[in-house]
């Protein structure tokens, strides 16, 4: 058995059987979805920052880095500032309101359950994709390593994050991610310098990237420009991958999880640091790639970092192989917690009066079904740009965002603005994308009819006719509109009672602004 599959081995058995051990101390849904309200900063900024980092932020990255540039490395900093936006801005008030779901906002506001449940379809949406994307690629790895059938190898990949998710809970995944991270930097940076100095240094690297562009008759310097894929572009990520963020409901759980308000900052920006690190480590990989086997190899996605690392050496070749691992557990498992929650809390009949012992076991049935539905469908599934399909994931997400923050930050704001701001920011950013999907294919230049319409459309528009656009100015434009024609009037019990514990002037027992647990 070879040093790379040793490695697989040992690295998904040792995790699966630690979920185990971790079981333990879960006896309760509070325990399960926020920790128990128990974490210190160096557990939070670690949990947090692996869900941000996953695939997209390392294979993704090095992928799209060998495929258009060096642009793409503004993933890293995006993954700051979206870190920063929520530390700042969200975690303390969502740790106040003891959130477990980020819907549970509109539901504390309004007392109204259809803000709820849009928001929870928004971000489902996003996690879906996520939840596909990590088995299907740990399937990927295994198999191209091993060659046992993709078929067998993505279900193992399902089975571990499935396993860990449903036996570990949020404390579980705090602690592994902080193995995880230290695996991540360190394998990268083992990858990249040894794929370096076999290649002859730095300045023998850089001459193969340029001889490698020329040959794939490539734009050499907007290829190296840090802004070389656009400013549209550029603002485009900014908004799907950063703006969606505080309605990414694991930070709420993340949040509420916090044994001191007070740690909530700090953990979020050293989560962000960890966070933008590792995709700058994964596109010098990707660059070192393209480099040795050129801009046209099709080693997009995954393949990159595993393809460079095992013609290094089979032990390179293995601590390649537990980075990327590290990467998809690291982000799999908190998401796919996070979408239990948000349907136990979210659609489940009843569940607010369910006993903590019964939530517990609800949230877990929940967990196995979506991961086991998630990787019947990444089974089947064919993915050539792991970003790009999160960024679309990402962007469904911004509409509820947006409206939180009108919410926390605008008392005025109505039930019915923030109800039809998401809903017109998520449905026609959906349909724009379906339709620039449908009709992105050159046949469509001169058929006639809508198809051609929007052929021209996209043509013209370039960069503009990015879905993220819609997604995000239709309820920016929406909310405020509809909150100066129907603004909240109304001054009850739930309003008073939501905006004093926004502020931290009603506070329950046993949950101070100090130490608490979450309820």
């Amino acid at each position: 058995m070879s040093v790379s599959v040793l490695v697989i081995v040992a690295y998904l058995a040792f995790f699966t059987l630690f979920g185990f051990y971790l079981n333990r101390s879960n006896k309760s849904s509070t325990d399960w979805a926020v920790g128990g309200g128990t974490m210190g900063i160096w557990m939070l900024a670690a949990g947090v920052a692996g869900t941000r980092i996953g695939g997209a932020g390392t294979y993704g990255v090095a992928g799209d880095v060998m495929m258009s540039g060096l642009g793409n490395l503004w993933y890293g900093i995006n993954s700051f500032t979206a870190l920063a936006l929520v530390g700042f801005f969200f975690a303390i008030p969502y740790r106040r309101l003891r959130l477990s779901s980020v819907g549970q906002v509109f539901g504390k506001r309004f007392g109204s359950r259809r803000c709820q449940w849009l928001t929870s379809l928004c971000v489902q949406t996003e996690y879906m994709v996520i939840n596909v994307i990590e088995p299907f690629v740990i399937g990927s790895i295994i198999t191209g390593v091993t060659g046992i059938p993709f078929g067998i190898t993505v279900f193992i990949g399902g089975f571990v994050i499935i396993a860990f998710t449903t036996t570990g809970g949020l404390k579980g995944t705090a602690i592994t991610n902080i193995v995880h991270c230290a695996v991540i930097i360190f394998g990268l940076l083992l990858v990249g310098i040894f794929a370096m100095q076999d290649m002859g240094g730095w300045d023998a690297t850089m001459a193969q990237a340029d001889a490698a562009l020329v040959l794939a008759n490539k734009d050499t310097a907007s290829w190296w420009s840090f802004t070389g894929i656009g400013w549209i572009t550029i603002i485009a990520l900014f908004f799907s991958a950063t703006l969606h963020t505080p309605a990414a409901s694991v930070y709420a759980n993340y949040a509420t999880s916090a044994k001191s308000e007070s740690f909530l900052i700090p953990a979020f920006l050293l989560a962000g640091l960890l966070a933008a690190i590792m995709p700058i480590l994964a596109g010098f990989i990707g660059l070192e790639a393209m480099a040795k086997y050129g801009a046209e190899s099709g080693l997009s996605s995954y393949r990159n970092i595993t393809q460079l690392a095992m013609d290094t050496g089979p032990f390179i070749g293995g601590i390649a192989i537990a980075a990327v691992l590290a990467a998809l557990i690291s982000s799999g498992a908190p998401i796919l917690l996070g979408t239990a929650t948000m349907f136990v809390n979210d659609w489940v009949p009843g569940s607010d009066n369910f006993s903590p012992q019964k939530k517990l076991k609800v949230y877990k049935m929940s967990a196995m079904l979506f991961g086991t539905v998630a990787t019947f469908i990444a089974w089947q599934a064919n993915i050539s740009s792991v970003l790009q399909l999160l960024l679309l994931g990402f962007a469904m997400v911004v509409p509820p965002a947006i409206a939180i923050v009108f919410v926390f930050y605008w008392k005025r704001t109505s039930e019915r603005a923030a109800f039809y701001g998401i809903l017109s920011g998520y449905s026609i950013g959906l349909l724009h994308w379906g339709l620039n999907t449908l009709y992105k294919g050159a046949e469509n230049a001169a058929s006639g009819g809508f198809s051609q319409y929007w052929y021209e459309l996209q043509k013209e528009l370039g960069k503009w006719a990015d879905p993220t656009f819609s997604a995000t100015l239709i309820p920016l434009v929406v909310i405020p509109v509809l909150v100066m024609l129907f603004p909240d009037k109304t001054e009850n019990a739930v309003s008073d009672r939501f905006y004093a514990e926004l502020h931290g002037k009603d506070q329950q027992p046993g949950f101070s602004n100090t130490v608490g647990s979450a309820a």
